[in-house]
């Protein structure tokens, strides 16, 4: 079984990045995955994701996905959804590219209005690729981090059962 983990934020090295990597991690302990996560930053591929063609970078972060068998797909929020950077990713994959996969959505948030914005604007993204999405989305709030562990542990313990199951189902690798 192998965990990409896809970042939306423009900025590199961002706390969307770290939430999305450690849920990955937990996510992966609690499934026996050997190998715990990839990453794919999509912080340095803006001007190639806006541009005609596919650049060789992007095509092997579209790759990337495509061959994971789950998928926490991360971003920050805003103006109530996901970043642009992250909707020109999807942008790229033709429509079912994601059949088979289990996709977890995961927020990261200055507000807690937008708390649902995980299940009403990200997880349909993911829906619409043919992503399986068993599980409630991450939506963590920005003040949250220094405790992160207390909130990721619990999600983590209701969401690992939910994908074991749908990896089983599916026999995916």
């Amino acid at each position: 079984m192998s965990i990409v983990v896809v970042v939306g934020n423009p900025r590199p090295g961002s706390r969307t990045l770290s939430v999305a990597v450690e849920a990955a991690q937990a996510i992966g302990r609690r499934v026996g995955a050997a190998r715990a996560y990839d990453v794919v930053d999509l912080s340095g591929f803006g001007p190639q994701l806006l541009a005609a063609g596919t650049a060789p970078e992007v095509a092997a972060a579209l790759e990337r996905v495509r061959d994971a068998s789950v998928l926490v797909v991360a971003s920050p929020t805003y103006k109530g959804t996901y970043t642009g950077l992250l909707k020109a990713f999807a942008d790229r994959f033709p429509p079912d590219a994601l059949a088979g996969k289990v996709a977890l959505p995961v927020l990261v948030m200055g507000d807690p209005k937008h708390s649902l914005a995980v299940e009403v604007h990200l997880r349909p993204l993911l829906v619409e690729l043919g992503a399986i999405v068993p599980t409630p989305g991450l939506a963590v709030l920005e003040s949250q981090l220094p405790e992160l562990d207390a909130y990721l542990t619990p999600w983590a313990d209701r969401v690992a059962p939910q994908v074991a199951s749908v990896l089983k189902e599916h026999a995916l690798p």
